[in-house]
């Protein structure tokens, strides 16, 4: 059987690994092949998604995501995570694998719920055996799940509340210099909504009320930025 996979990272050397893998899988079992294209950028990405929904065109099986991926030139992507419910949306049957160096409980709730990947793997789990048992798990009978994910998901049972997208774009738009004052033409809430997002999100991250510099200097180290 031939499977399209899509590989989308910026880091060559991890994008090889990926190869390597399948190529692994593809020398141990002749009936299984892979057609492997890679991308290192949102836009690269949104290309070949675009051509894959062209009526002539074979569909993508698998998709490798790495989450920290510079926003798209257009701005309608800000990572990964925007690319992955892109995908998500145009090609539900497309599986879908997240590596990602991220290891915070709240970054990986975003992932789940948004998402919801096929596979999720924390970048500092993977060698080469982790990367086979992923691939054929999440083509046989997926969820698969690094144990560094399985971990988090314990500490994500009594988490109640989820960073959503208006609330990493509040923060992308601050990271920028933008104003509160001039949210409200950007995102869709009321200067008053939006003030009481940044309020929780400072509660989140325990961060003193009136320090936005610092509530950045955390939302981008944590990835959400």
């Amino acid at each position: 059987m031939l499977y399209n996979v899509l590989i989308i990272d910026d880091h060559p050397i991890i994008s090889d690994a990926y190869t390597s893998a399948f190529k692994h899988i593809n020398d141990s079992d002749s009936k299984i092949a892979f057609n492997i294209t890679a991308v290192s950028t949102s836009d690269e990405a949104i290309q070949q998604i675009n051509k894959t929904l062209e009526p002539s065109s074979e569909a993508i099986d698998l998709v490798f995501l790495d989450i920290s991926l510079p926003p798209s030139s257009d701005g309608t992507i800000l990572s990964g995570e925007d690319l992955g419910v892109q995908i998500r949306q145009l090609m539900p049957n497309t599986q879908i694998i997240i590596a990602t160096t991220y290891n915070d409980n709240y970054r990986i709730q975003c992932f789940l719920q948004s998402v919801k990947p096929d596979g999720l793997l924390i970048k500092n789990d993977i060698n080469k055996e982790e990367l086979i048992t992923a691939i054929k798990t999440v083509l046989s009978n997926p969820p698969y799940y690094s144990k560094t994910v399985l971990k988090l998901m314990q500490k994500l049972i009594s988490s109640d509340y989820t960073l959503d997208k208006i609330d990493r774009q509040l923060l992308y738009e601050l990271s920028n210099g933008t104003k509160m004052n001039e949210l409200p033409s950007i995102i869709p809430l009321s200067l008053n909504g939006l003030e009481k997002r940044k309020r929780k999100l400072k509660e989140i991250f325990d961060i003193p009320d009136k320090d936005d510099r610092l509530l950045i200097q955390i939302a981008r180290t944590k990835g959400f930025i």
